[in-house]
């Protein structure tokens, strides 16, 4: 739809003003009034003039109106309403927000108009009254009806600016979830990478120092190798899809790993000639997927450190069911390095893996030696630690 523009809006306006004001002086009759002349038609056309500048000036433009009105009733010219005149410059000021001058100014028109007619005609004031109330009531209508212009177009423009936060909230909310799935994402593989390259830089050095007295030795560390490729090669596989184009046939993804496959966990640590202990205790249930998720990798990743860092020998694995949560945790007699409780990117993943679940992350020296993880991981949303 075509809009018409302002200026041309302007334009027709004042000329629609300019001959209604001219018809108005040329048919008004008052009685010992001064007859219209050139200045009279002179003055309505300054009042219709005054129009084409209504959107830039709107209270200006009134006052000079009104002024204009003055003028021409105090020089005695046949009285007309006050509507015809100042209807488009009122409804202009109401309707940008100007209540204030518009009630002003229609109520000074009014009682002017009233106090001219009064002293000037010597009309009877109950009759004057009559009329004044008349005139008064077409201003306050067109006063009433920019007024409503004004709340409507504010009620449009609060909508609108509703709808444009909303939509900057919702744009906000989409950047945080792809923060925070690049931060999973991130986590995923570091877990996967982490763990896969440390067992196998374990199992290589076993392999190349039995390789030549123990080929038996050195056959089963490669074949340890082979397995743990595999499945880091499907966790990868499975992570990596989720960055795929949208719409694009995706490969069948392996599913997430979780606490039932931590045996094959902890065989793979043992197979380094790690002595891993694995107790659970509690009433093994069924976890929640993200629950189960974090407590694998949790013990992945202190494993994992405990290959690449600890030193030790020995390393413990508990898993606590409690009705409404699970404690994980990890124990170790090495060394406990500063490597292991801090360094890089492993602690604090799981710490903000456990936190982001609404969950409790430890982890520093044991009192006895070595280093300890525990993770307290709430498997009921009002669960307290």
């Amino acid at each position: 739809m075509t809009r018409i523009p302002a200026w041309l809006v302007d334009a027709g306006l004042a000329l629609a003003v300019a001959v209604i004001v001219t018809m108005a002086i040329v048919t008004a009759t008052e009685p010992d009034s001064v007859p219209p002349d050139a200045f009279a038609y002179a003055l309505g056309l300054a009042m219709a003039g005054l129009v084409l500048f209504r959107r830039r000036w709107p209270v200006g433009v009134l006052l000079a109106s009104v002024a204009t009105l003055l003028v021409y009733y105090s020089l005695g010219y046949p009285g007309f309403s006050p509507a015809v005149a100042l209807a488009v410059t009122l409804y202009t000021t109401a309707a940008a927000g100007h209540l204030r001058w518009s009630l002003m100014v229609t109520a000074l028109v009014i009682l002017a108009g009233y106090f001219f007619r009064v002293s000037d005609y010597q009309e009877r004031p109950l009759q004057v009254a009559a009329s004044a109330v008349q005139d008064g009531t077409l201003l306050i209508v067109v006063f009433l009806l920019g007024d409503t212009v004004r709340s409507r177009r504010a009620l449009v423009a609060e909508a609108r600016e509703r709808a444009r936060l909303e939509s900057a909230e919702r744009e906000q909310e989409a950047q945080r979830r792809v923060a925070d799935e690049r931060l999973r994402i991130a986590r995923e593989l570091h877990d996967v990478i982490a763990h896969t390259v440390a067992l196998i830089t374990v199992q290589a050095g076993v392999a190349a120092d039995v390789l030549d007295e123990s080929p038996a030795v050195a056959k089963s560390a490669l074949q340890t190798i082979r397995t743990a490729s595999r499945e880091a090669m499907d966790e990868l596989r499975s992570t990596v899809g989720l960055l795929r184009e949208s719409g694009r046939a995706a490969a069948p993804l392996a599913p997430a790993p979780g606490l039932e496959q931590l045996e094959g966990l902890v065989d793979m640590a043992t197979a380094t000639g790690l002595e891993v202990k694995l107790s659970l205790s509690g009433d093994p249930h069924a976890l929640p997927p993200a629950i189960d998720l974090t407590a694998y990798r949790i013990v992945q990743e202190s494993l994992t450190n405990v290959l690449r860092h600890a030193g030790a020998t020995t390393a413990s694995v508990s898993i606590d069911y409690l009705p409404m949560a699970v404690v994980v945790e990890v124990g170790d007699d090495g060394k406990g390095s500063g490597a292991s409780e801090g360094a890089g990117y492993g602690l604090a993943g799981m710490r903000e893996r456990a936190t982001a679940l609404g969950g409790r992350f430890q982890a520093g020296p044991a009192a006895g030696g070595g280093f300890h993880v525990r993770a307290w991981l709430p498997t009921e949303r009002n669960a307290r630690p």
